[in-house]
């Protein structure tokens, strides 16, 4: 897919979507403009365009799939195949590296309270679901898909209720409350 970015690359892109964050969350998707972005993050229109291709991926952005596909990969391949995916999502929930912070919020409810964006998600979920899929190789296609699917939905599930309720327990205990529901168990209160 290319050279990953230099660090000046990566440190304009994230300050172009911090400024979008912030416009989004204080006026709402629909209300902010590229312009306004790339004003506020002191880049150009051309600039804003070279780091994201649209408005909707400045929310959209999820740059999670392969570190997924490969702590999946990573797991024992004698475990059961929901067993497995979950065994290796755990170990990205717990990464140090998971963003929990406000802009992550304003990207989870501006998605989920923004139709515009709702195909954007499903796509990305798809691809997420077929990184792991993928990861799962050694098993038969079917399997590995419901597998993934089912990974993916109990996440979804997870991150929306603390994207959208500001009461609700850190993202990292959500989530791995979403796994163990998957899984069978109790959820920790």
């Amino acid at each position: 897919m290319g050279q990953p970015p230099t660090p000046r690359a990566q440190r304009t892109r994230d300050r172009i979507q911090g400024v979008a964050l912030d416009l989004i969350g204080r006026q709402g998707y629909a209300q902010t403009t590229v312009e306004q972005i790339a004003r506020g993050a002191g880049v150009s229109h051309m600039t804003f365009f070279r780091h994201f291709v649209t408005k909707a991926a400045v929310v959209l952005d999820d740059p999670f799939d392969p570190a997924i596909a490969e702590a999946v990969a990573a797991q024992p391949a004698d475990l059961a195949p929901v067993a497995r995916v979950c065994a290796g999502l755990r170990v990205v929930v717990r990464s140090p590296d998971l963003p929990a912070d406000e802009h992550l919020r304003t990207r989870v409810r501006t998605v989920a309270t923004t139709s515009v964006l709702a195909q954007g998600m499903w796509a990305n979920t798809r691809a997420t679901e077929r990184a792991i899929a993928d990861a799962l190789g050694d098993l038969p296609e079917a399997t590995a898909a419901v597998a993934a699917a089912a990974a993916i939905g109990a996440l979804t599930a997870g991150l929306l209720e603390w994207g959208c309720n500001d009461s609700s327990p850190p993202l990292r205990d959500c989530l791995l409350a979403a796994l163990e529901v998957l899984e069978g168990g109790a959820p920790h209160a």
